[in-house]
């Protein structure tokens, strides 16, 4: 089933981004800041599903000591096939590739099991978020 999407190693267009993180129940966020923040992303996946997007995720910080993993969402009609998965693994992949040894990568989840799977732990109880040392 997910041979019907292609996997764009970019971030989407702001007006994407904004789009895609309402439907998928995340916080609105303003199309300029988008537009100024999303450039600045290390690194950023998104999904097309007939040349639309429909999943994205992507990753923020200094380039080498410091990550966050964010903006993960994925429209509800196109959920449970396995494309939250898809971004993890690019994202993850990413940071293979490009943290140093020792980066310390976090995240805020809303689905902790997805993530525990890619390595990442909980950090309870200093905290409520996830993280996980390259």
């Amino acid at each position: 089933m997910t041979s019907e999407y292609t996997v764009v190693d970019t971030v989407p267009s702001a007006e994407d981004f904004c789009r895609l993180r309402e439907i998928a129940g995340l916080s609105a966020r303003p199309l300029a800041a988008a537009k100024a923040g999303l450039p600045r992303s290390c690194f950023g996946v998104h999904l097309l599903w007939q040349g639309v997007p429909v999943g994205m995720g992507r990753i923020v910080g200094d380039g080498a000591l410091n990550f966050e993993i964010v903006d993960i969402a994925v429209d509800p009609a196109h959920q449970g096939r396995g494309l939250g998965r898809i971004i993890i693994e690019k994202l993850t992949g990413w940071l293979d590739d490009n943290a140093f040894k020792g980066a310390y990568v976090s995240l805020v989840a809303d689905v902790p099991e997805l993530y525990a799977k890619f390595g990442f732990d909980l950090v309870r109880p200093e905290s409520e978020g996830m993280a996980r040392v390259w």
